[in-house]
């Protein structure tokens, strides 16, 4: 095998082995999140759930004032992109004993949540 075709495999490789998300649409992704605002803000309030300012980088069950079931803080989560579109997909698969029972199954509405989620100012 040549350095370059050893070059394309890896690379080839890393994408494969990379999970792909669809592209996020920050505006969309307010409209979606609607559907969350009986439990979840866009502010520093919390609510039945805790606020999402900030929720990227942010380890799980960590909100001051929010609560949270035993098994989210357990999990040692840091929310990334990644761990919120699992999440989000499935909450008490991703987290069995997780007091949040609705997620959003659709991919596309995942990724606009996210891509919303991203431009809410840092607390």
């Amino acid at each position: 095998m040549t350095m370059r075709s050893a070059v394309a495999t890896a690379l080839l490789l890393s994408t494969l082995a990379s999970p792909v998300w669809a592209a996020g649409d920050a505006a969309r992704g307010q409209s979606v999140f609607t559907r969350c605002t009986a439990c979840h803000a866009a502010t520093e309030q919390n609510k039945v759930g805790p606020h999402l300012v900030g929720i990227i980088g942010r380890p799980a069950g960590s909100v001051p004032g929010a609560r949270y079931s035993k098994a989210l803080p357990a999990t040692g989560i840091t929310w990334t992109e990644a761990d919120l579109d699992a999440y989000l997909a499935a909450p008490a698969k991703r987290v069995p004993g997780t007091s949040m029972t609705v997620g959003l199954p659709n991919e596309q509405d995942r990724a606009d949540v996210i891509a919303y989620l991203k431009t809410l100012p840092k607390p």
